[in-house]
Formats: C-alpha cells, sequence, structure tokens
C-alpha cells in the first residue's frame, strides 16, 4: 500500500529521527513529509537513506534553518497543507504536531507518539519562567499562541486511527491529555554499537544537554557532598555556568564528547547516574547495553527501563537527597548487579525488535480497517 511518512521537523539525529530511521528502513518506498529539512549528507544518509523529505513553506521562511521553533505558532497550518489524499496508509511520527495531518476516512493513520507537546502542557509553566515569558504584551502573545494550540492540539487527535507511544508514562499522558488509548512499543536502540566490558573504573558518570529538565544540576550538587566518589560529566548546554559553580573538586567537566569517547566513558563507568524526567531515555538503556548498571529516576520513562536491584538502581524522588540515597543503596547492591545480565536485559529494546514489531502492527491494523 502507498504509505507516507510524517515528521515533525528534521534538523539533527536524536531521538525521534532514529524512530523514523527504522519506518523508512521499513518501507523503504515511502514518501516523506517534514515542516523542514534541513540534515546534512551524513544525517540525511543515516534516516532517510539520501532521499529528500517534502517540506512545507516554513522551510523557505527567513531564518527557518537555525530558528524555525520560532515560527511555531504556524507549525498546525503549515502541517495541514500537505495533501496526502493519494496515500492509504500514512504513519507519523509525532511530538509536536506530525500527527495532525489531514486524512480522509478511508484512510489509516497511525501515530508514533514520543509525548504530546511538554511545552504546551506539563512544561508550560517552566517553559514561561525560564523564557521569562511570565508578564509582559509579549507574554501575553506566547500564551495565547500556545492556547490556542493547545486546542488545535486535542482536536488533531481525533484524526488519528491508533496511537503508539514510546512508554507507558507517555501512554498515560496521552489518554489523559487527548481522551485516547494507547499501545506501547518502546523506540530503537543500537545495542550492537555498544560492547558488552564487565571490568568497570572507579567513576561514576552522567551525560546529557546542561537544560533545566534534565536536572544534572541535582547530580553535580548530590556529587559535591560525596568528595570520596568521582564523577565525570559530559555534555553542554545553556546552563554550563550554573552547574559548574555547583561542583567540588571531586567533579570533571570534558564537555561534548563524540559518540566513539562517550561509548568508551560508559564502558568503563562504576554506575550511570541520570536525573531527569525522561519519555523513554535512550541513553540509560545504551549504558546498559555496555554492561553498565544505572542510577536513574523511578518515574517516566527510566522507571520501566531500569530494574531496581537488577540492572540498577531507582532515584526516590528527584532531589539531592534522593541521588545521595540511591548512590548509597547502589553500592550496597553492586556485587549483586551482573554485566551480562544488564546487557542482556538492553537487548530487548533493540533496533531490529523495534522494526519487527511496528512492522506487525501496522500489518494487522491495515488489514482490520481495508477489511471492514
Amino acid at each position: 500500500m502507498k504509505t507516507a511518512l510524517i515528521h515533525d521537523w528534521l534538523v539533527n539525529y536524536a531521538g525521534s529521527e532514529r524512530c523514523l530511521e527504522s519506518f523508512v528502513n521499513i518501507w523503504k518506498d515511502a514518501d516523506v513529509f517534514t515542516l523542514v529539512d534541513f540534515l546534512n549528507k551524513e544525517e540525511r544518509d543515516i534516516i532517510l537513506k539520501g532521499k529528500l523529505a517534502h517540506t512545507s513553506f516554513i522551510q523557505k521562511l527567513p531564518l527557518s534553518a537555525s530558528r524555525h521553533r520560532q515560527y511555531l505558532p504556524l507549525f498546525p497550518l503549515a502541517i495541514e497543507q500537505f495533501d496526502l489524499s493519494n496515500y492509504e496508509v500514512v504513519i507519523s511520527s509525532s511530538h509536536a504536531v506530525a500527527k495532525g495531518v489531514l486524512v480522509n476516512p478511508g484512510q489509516l493513520h497511525i501515530t508514533y507518539c514520543h509525548t504530546p507537546m511538554r511545552y504546551a502542557w506539563d512544561l508550560y509553566h517552566q517553559y514561561l519562567r525560564e523564557s521569562k515569558l511570565e508578564k509582559g504584551i509579549k507574554a501575553f502573545f506566547v500564551k495565547r499562541a500556545l492556547h490556542r494550540l493547545r486546542i488545535w492540539d486535542v482536536i488533531s487527535a481525533g484524526r488519528v486511527n491508533y496511537f503508539i507511544a514510546n512508554s507507558k508514562f507517555i501512554a498515560a499522558r496521552i489518554e489523559k491529555i487527548y481522551g485516547r488509548k494507547a499501545d506501547v512499543i518502546y523506540p530503537p536502540v543500537d545495542i550492537d554499537k555498544f560492547a558488552l566490558k564487565e571490568d568497570k573504573e572507579n567513576y561514576y558518570l552522567t551525560a546529557s544537554r546542561f537544560v533545566p529538565y534534565k536536572r544534572v544540576d541535582l547530580v553535580v550538587e548530590a556529587f559535591s557532598k560525596m568528595p570520596d566518589k568521582k564523577l565525570l560529566v559530559i555534555g553542554d548546554g545553556p546552563q554550563e555556568g550554573r552547574i559548574k559553580s555547583l561542583a567540588s573538586a571531586n567533579i570533571e567537566f570534558l564537555g561534548y564528547q563524540s559518540p566513539e569517547n562517550l561509548k568508551k566513558y560508559m564502558q568503563n563507568a562504576r554506575a550511570f547516574v541520570f536525573a531527569a524526567e525522561e519519555d523513554f531515555g535512550i541513553v540509560v538503556v545504551e549504558a546498559m547495553s555496555c554492561g553498565t548498571p544505572v542510577i536513574a529516576l523511578g518515574k517516566g520513562g527510566t522507571a520501566e527501563t531500569v530494574i531496581d536491584k537488577k540492572t540498577g538502581i531507582h532515584i526516590s524522588e528527584q532531589s539531592v537527597k534522593g541521588i545521595l540515597d540511591a548512590v548509597e543503596k547502589f553500592e550496597s547492591h553492586e556485587g549483586s548487579l551482573n554485566a551480562s545480565l544488564i546487557r542482556s536485559h538492553a537487548e530487548q529494546f533493540s533496533r531490529q525488535i523495534f522494526e519487527k514489531k511496528i512492522s506487525d502492527y501496522v500489518l494487522e491494523k491495515s488489514v482490520g480497517f481495508f477489511n471492514r
């Protein structure tokens, strides 16, 4: 059947793009539609296998390559301009507006939802605070735009026949916001790119963008209270100055590292520490692929991927105390955490398993839909 793949925007190779990569692997002849496509050649070869995506009018607007998010109020209009009437199956990969494409009753539309728009829903007030948009005329227009976006977001959910969520955590958010049930298929992790290493060195590792919701600040502050434990911090971002100001001498900042270097640090770490409330958390599964235990928040996607006292330790609360308690708990259980079993657990999240589950799911729903 003629298939269209819809993705919000293509500007880098991140978590949602890994899913699109698999969709292109499965439906090789499918056409790809996205608001903007500014991938470099290497990224395009990985995600789209060299093909070009059909883009919206936002592609040609001023500064869209670097500031496409500034056109957020136009996203619903832009995504609705794609004419998909010649396609029998529409598969959208959506964390913003991709699920809002216009379809007719005879078309099957399946959405793989990474999350409902966080900045419009549960991170709304945090977004306004961090952007200093709580008061003033500009704040008024931003709040009005996000209000209208929420209304459109709920309405457009009715254009989807079936929702797939990337975790049980996101399935619950989909039901809360859209009033729709979602099946869960965990996203793809390239397990084969990470080798098991059983001998570990005596340091803890955290790696992330330095943005507020990742809570790298809590990890650094917690380890500053444990001067006998070495912490390596990989990443950069807007909060870098603040996070470094919290550090003590036992904490070393390595900045951005290439995927190859990150992999080596993961393989050798005593444990990987992650305090963010994530939709899924691919980096956590990558660490476990190396046989490295993970100390992660026992809430959100990491509560589903990390098995407490078997593949790591759950942080009970998103706080410095929660991390301190989790590290102490980890060290008391460290001897029972087996590297090869941690690796085996991670293998269930492989790209091969994801692609089989997605392919089987779409086939099953297609047979039911078109044989009504």
